[in-house]
Formats: C-alpha cells, sequence, structure tokens
C-alpha cells in the first residue's frame, strides 16, 4: 500500500495524498496512510462520518469524484470544512468501491492548479484509486483502520553521489544566517552552527527532534500557524517572530515535495515602532503548555461541525464520530439532569451493560463524578485509576477505562448536562488539554441546548400531527389499500401534509391528499381542521366538498395555503369524479397487456383559503376506472426534486409505477417512497395513498 500511494503522489502531479477506509462497525471513515504530509497537521480529519458535510464523505456517498479546486469553491460549497482549512490548495477524492465499497484516495494540489481538473488528470486520479482499490481486494487480511495513520515517504530518485558532498555543508556553514532543513513529519534535518548557536542548542540535541519540542520559545501558535501555510500551501513563507530575551527574528520557509528549508536571522530592532514585543521566560526545564494552531483550527472545524447539528442524536454523533478521535479518546457519555436523576442522551465506545447501570442514576450519587460535576460546573480530569479511586472508589470497577474528562455543558450558568470523555489508558492532561477540553465542552452545550429544545418542538409537533392523521384506514369492498407518511429529513419541522379515505357505501368511497403550506404546529393543527371540513361534506359532488371547506378556512381566517385533492370513486358504476385544489394530478395505472400509468388531468382550481367563497370553483373531471386499475395519491415531498422541473418528475414517478405496479400494494408504496429516497435529500413531507380495485 505504502508503495502504490507513494507513486499515486507521483503520478497524479499531487503533492500529497491519503487513503481513507471505511470502518466495518460505524459510518465513519478513518485515514489510513498519508504521504506528503505531516500526520499530525491533518489530525483533525484522522476520521470523517459519511454522513458529514464535505467532499470526503460526498465522494464516499455519491460514488463519483469529488473536486474542490479553489479555497473559494470550498467555502462555497462546503463551509463547514472550509472553516478548518485556511489554506490556499486544491482537493480531489475519488471514491475506492471494488469487492466491496473500501473508503476513498484524497489527494492535495498545490493553490496554482488550474480550477479544473483535465482530462488526463482525471485519468491519472481514476487509475490510481483503481489501483489502491486492487491492493485492498488483494489483501489476503482485513485491512484496519489504526489509531494514527501511517506517514509514507513520497517516491524520489536515487541521488547523485557526485552531489553531496563537503561543498554543500561549507556553503552553510559558511552563511551568517541559521539555515535548517526539515522533513515533511517537521523533523530537523540539518541544520549549520549559526542556527544552533540561534536556537541555543547543539545541533546533535537537535537533529531528528520536532523545532517546537526542541527548544521552547518555537512552541508558539504563530509558528505552527505559519509551518501548516507553507505545508499545506507549499509556497514560501517569510514571517517574525519574537524569542528569548526580547530578541526578534525573522524567519522564511522554502517548501518543495521533499520537505522545507528554513532561514532565521535576528532582527536589529522591534518589527514596528513604539510597540514592545511580549517577553518570553520559558526555559527548557519548564516549557510552556498552550494550545497551537492545530488546535485553534480543530476548535474552529468541531464548532462549524456543531453548528450544522439540529437534534440530540446529531450533536451525539458528532461528538463521537469527530470529537473523540480528534482528542484520542475511546468512550463517550453525554448524560442531562432529569428529574433529580442523570439520564444518558448518548453514548459510544460503552458496553451497554455498563450504560444500564449508570444511567438513571441520582444526581448526588458517589458512584461516579457526574451528577457532583453538572451541579457544581467544574471540570474534573482523572489521570488514571488510581486517581479517581481516590474520590470514587467504585468509578474505575463500573467502566473499565483508565483516565477521564468531565465536562459540565453549561449555556449561562444553566447546567445543560454533563460529557465524559474516557479513554482505555492512563493519560495526563496538561493545561493546553484541558483548556482545550473547557472550551470544547461550551461549543458542546451550545449544540446540546439547542438541540433539546428542537427535539422538544418536534415531539410535540410531531405528536400533534400522527394524532390527527387516521390510524387505520376503513375497509372498503371491492378496494385494496395502503398508506405511507413520511416525514422530512432532520433539520426541517413536520409538516401539514395529510391523507384520509373516507366509506361513502358499500361500492363508493372517497380518497383525499393534501398538503398545508408551513412546516409547524400551526400547520399541523390547521391539517386536522382541513380533515374534519371534508368529513363534514363528503358524499357530496368534489367541487362542493372542496368549496364547503374553502368556506370554512376563509371563515378561520387562517393565513396558510392548503392544495387538496378530492376522489368519488363509484365502484359500482367503474367511474372517477375528482376536483382539485391546485393539487398534484393522481397517477392511475390500468393493467393488461398494454400496461401504462397516465396522469388524471383536472382543471384545478385555487388553493384553499386563498379565495373567498364566491371566487372559489373546483371544476369536477370524470374518467372512467378500469378493471383492476391502480390509484396513486401524492404530495409534492414524492416528485420535487431541486433544479428538476415537476412535469419531468412526475413523469418518472409515473414509469416507476409501471414497472412495479404488479407488487403487492404495500412492497409498492415501500418502493415508490425508497425511489425518492435514493434521488435526493427530502426537504419535505411525504404521504402517499395507493388505492387498487378488485
Amino acid at each position: 500500500m505504502e508503495q502504490v500511494l507513494s507513486g499515486t503522489v507521483q503520478r497524479t502531479g499531487a503533492v500529497a495524498a491519503g487513503v481513507y477506509l471505511l470502518s466495518p462497525d460505524e459510518p465513519v471513515l478513518g485515514l489510513m496512510a498519508v504521504c506528503g504530509l505531516p500526520a499530525r497537521t491533518v489530525a483533525p480529519w484522522w476520521r470523517v462520518s459519511v454522513s458529514a458535510a464535505g467532499p470526503l464523505s460526498e465522494a464516499v456517498r455519491e460514488d463519483r469524484l469529488v473536486w474542490v479546486g479553489r479555497q473559494e469553491d470550498m467555502a462555497r460549497l462546503y463551509p463547514n470544512a472550509a472553516a478548518g482549512l485556511p489554506y490556499q490548495f486544491a482537493l480531489g477524492f475519488a471514491p475506492l468501491r471494488g469487492a466491496r465499497r473500501w473508503g476513498a484516495l484524497a489527494l492535495v494540489w498545490t493553490h496554482d492548479h488550474p480550477p479544473s481538473l483535465t482530462r488526463r488528470e482525471r485519468g491519472h486520479v481514476l487509475s490510481s484509486a483503481n489501483r489502491i482499490t486492487r491492493v485492498l481486494d488483494r489483501a489476503p487480511a482485513a485491512w484496519s483502520v489504526p489509531e494514527e495513520p501511517r506517514a509514507v515517504l513520497p517516491l524520489r530518485p536515487e541521488a547523485d553521489p557526485a552531489q553531496a558532498g563537503l561543498a554543500a555543508d561549507d556553503l552553510l556553514q559558511r552563511l551568517p544566517v541559521g539555515a535548517l532543513g526539515f522533513d515533511l513529519q517537521g523533523r530537523i534535518t540539518y541544520l549549520n552552527d549559526a542556527a544552533a548557536r540561534l536556537l541555543g542548542r547543539s545541533a546533535d540535541d537537535l537533529l531528528g527532534t520536532l523545532p517546537w519540542q526542541a527548544v521552547p520559545w518555537l512552541d508558539a501558535p504563530v509558528h505552527e500557524d505559519h509551518y501548516r501555510a507553507a505545508v499545506f500551501g507549499r509556497e514560501p513563507v517569510a514571517y517574525t517572530a519574537p524569542g528569548p530575551s526580547d530578541r526578534w527574528f525573522d524567519i522564511r520557509l522554502y517548501p518543495d515535495d521533499s520537505g522545507i528549508s528554513a532561514f532565521l536571522s535576528p532582527r536589529p530592532r522591534e518589527p514596528a515602532a513604539g510597540t514592545s514585543p511580549p517577553r518570553v521566560t520559558a526555559t527548557q526545564e519548564n516549557p510552556p503548555t498552550r494550545a497551537g494552531t492545530g488546535r485553534i483550527h480543530q476548535l474552529i472545524h468541531l464548532a462549524a461541525a456543531l453548528s450544522q447539528t439540529v437534534t440530540v442524536a446529531d450533536v451525539v454523533d458528532t461528538v463521537a464520530d469527530q470529537i473523540l478521535p480528534a482528542f484520542g479518546a475511546q468512550g463517550m457519555v453525554v448524560s442531562v439532569a432529569d428529574a433529580g436523576r442523570l439520564r444518558i442522551i448518548g453514548h459510544r465506545g460503552y458496553d451497554p451493560r455498563t450504560i444500564a447501570r449508570l444511567d438513571g442514576l441520582p444526581l448526588d450519587t458517589g458512584a461516579t463524578p457526574a451528577g457532583h460535576v453538572l451541579r457544581s460546573g467544574v471540570p474534573a480530569f482523572y489521570d488514571s485509576p488510581a486517581e479517581m479511586s481516590r474520590a470514587h472508589p467504585r468509578a474505575p470497577a463500573l467502566s473499565g477505562k483508565q483516565a477521564w474528562a468531565f465536562l459540565p455543558l453549561l449555556v449561562s450558568d444553566r447546567r445543560v448536562g454533563c460529557c465524559i470523555l474516557s479513554y482505555d489508558r492512563p493519560r495526563p492532561f496538561g493545561a493546553s488539554d484541558r483548556a482545550v477540553l473547557v472550551s470544547l465542552a461550551g461549543l458542546i452545550a451550545q449544540a446540546m441546548d439547542r438541540s433539546l429544545l428542537y427535539d422538544a418542538k418536534h415531539d410535540l409537533a410531531h405528536g400533534l400531527q400522527q394524532a390527527l392523521l387516521p390510524a387505520a384506514l376503513p375497509p372498503v369492498p371491492l378496494l385494496d389499500v395502503a398508506a405511507r407518511y413520511l416525514p422530512a429529513a432532520h433539520g426541517v419541522d413536520v409538516g401539514g401534509d395529510f391523507y384520509d379515505l373516507i366509506r361513502l357505501g358499500d361500492t363508493a368511497v372517497a380518497a383525499v391528499i393534501g398538503d398545508v403550506q408551513g412546516h409547524n404546529i400551526k400547520a399541523a393543527a390547521l391539517m386536522g381542521q382541513v380533515r374534519t371540513a371534508v368529513h363534514a361534506t363528503a358524499g357530496a359532488s368534489p367541487g362542493d366538498v372542496l368549496a364547503r371547506t374553502n368556506r370554512v378556512l376563509m371563515d378561520l381566517e387562517t393565513d396558510l395555503f392548503v392544495s387538496c385533492l378530492y376522489l368519488h370513486i363509484d365502484l359500482a358504476g367503474r367511474r372517477l369524479h375528482l376536483a382539485s385544489a391546485g393539487h398534484l394530478p393522481p397517477l392511475l395505472h390500468s393493467p393488461g397487456r398494454a400496461p401504462h400509468t397516465v396522469a388524471l388531468q383536472a382543471e384545478p382550481g385555487p388553493l384553499l383559503g386563498i379565495h373567498p367563497c364566491a371566487e372559489a370553483d373546483y371544476p369536477v373531471a370524470t374518467v372512467p376506472l378500469p378493471p383492476k386499475a391502480l390509484l396513486a395519491l401524492y404530495t409534492d415531498g414524492l416528485v420535487e426534486t431541486p433544479g428538476t422541473d415537476i412535469t419531468d418528475s412526475i413523469a418518472a414517478l409515473a414509469r416507476r409505477l409501471t414497472r412495479i405496479a404488479d407488487r403487492p400494494l404495500d412492497g409498492l408504496a415501500d418502493g415508490l417512497l425508497h425511489h425518492t429516497g435514493l434521488r435526493h435529500t427530502r426537504t419535505d413531507d411525504t404521504a402517499l395513498l395507493l388505492l387498487r380495485s378488485h
């Protein structure tokens, strides 16, 4: 795999590449190997949810090559991902699909790449993805995602011995400025005497180390941020930064595909007149503990991800899929206070039996610090089971974990809940770790508070809507019936879609379907009033039923409009009488030697609630009902697709209905809903009513 990945960088002209594998246990993509970038630089993206709104997840979900040529394209198409990657470069993601869906190949180009891929480049990317897929398919053992991705060195031609000699070293030693060489992982591979003198360490102490770990004053966000900019953008970077003893340094970074060359020179004076540089007093024995730029971008990335969440389940999944791997944790529990007890609303990495023991504990329990942390609002960190046992002797045995971070979720001094991150091995929590985790808890608290309110509101509206929909449709002789109601995808409130079947006798029945404008409790309540009005006048002419229902809505003085379709089905006379208040046409399928499906067109009247009674006219159309005919009544959620003409969508639904019309009615209903679910993400409710005559 390493050789193939390294060759991929060379063949495609990219500066870096990575292979993401789909976890067999959960819908998460894990970074297996990376070439051309330091693995730590991409730590926030070691694990990415398949459902995340980003180009990598989109490539896997839609099984296609996704290209992002410019930073402005990233910000426009994927603002969540762009928040954590404020650098100029181009990205490509190709799915890896062979014997099974493996994951995706990620590629990075410099910012000077043209905004689009050429046909030749596209071919190289897809052929490279195929090579990696074949390696995965032929592996004797199952591939797995490591805890940290493997760093792969790019393929390089063999060095010419004549090019390497003492002359190059002599040249660099004569320079009055410090010269350093770094590999792509950030380790120092070379430095001259001037660099060692300016950094205050010997060459032997510095070679092979990361500069921000070996030299205390280089452990500052400004250095890490510029280093990351050079690595990602592959462009020279120059900046001025403070050093020890009130000295300032000019630093220049020159990156390429093999590493980074750096030049370090002292400045004779401060960079701006009248400004006093911060005094740096850290020593090697007492290194600073700061949240580096990587952590800052990580928080920005996670904040953007949490801003996309709507429900409590969304928040829990985001914490589990992105925050756990970003902070190296293996377990998570999210609890809220409920009637004086700790109610667990989400968890990951725990045995269900353990969760059952922890769920419902009193807030003042001594078995776990969660209750105390939630009440006091003060976070608690435990590096090892021994430290935990001193305060809570039973806690280590309950979970089997080895280190814990208990983070209170506070919003304006309100206790929203408690988030617990746990580790399978002992882990010290430094000052920077604690600061970042506490900041993270604030982001989670805001998202959780918003999602709890949304869930409560949604449950209320959804309960009202379900109570107003018919619990069961009445049996009608000579007629088979199936109905489905599908709520919109998360992020949208419940709507006012409704359906009904009203028995008018042994050989007559009324079928109704409609859609109330809006997605809220008001729409759901109005839906119930419309159903009641239709029931009260059912049996009259379809035009009269809609006109009288319109009168009811005008009397209610509602500001919402309703589309509605009313069918009077005469099973004895084999006739359909229908009237429409601006609703989509029903589909009529006729079986036989030449089965076909047509949309029944009736001259539509105005939407209910839009015209005064005297102006509302609903013409009635009458059509024959063939033997064993199939009727499909539906709302726009089944056919409405952004960017597609509604007529084309109805025609596609009719073709689908013709192909699968011989299925049992329940299977047919599920097949039609499955069809629309694959085509687009649902942004509206869907109601479907199917009727088949004997």
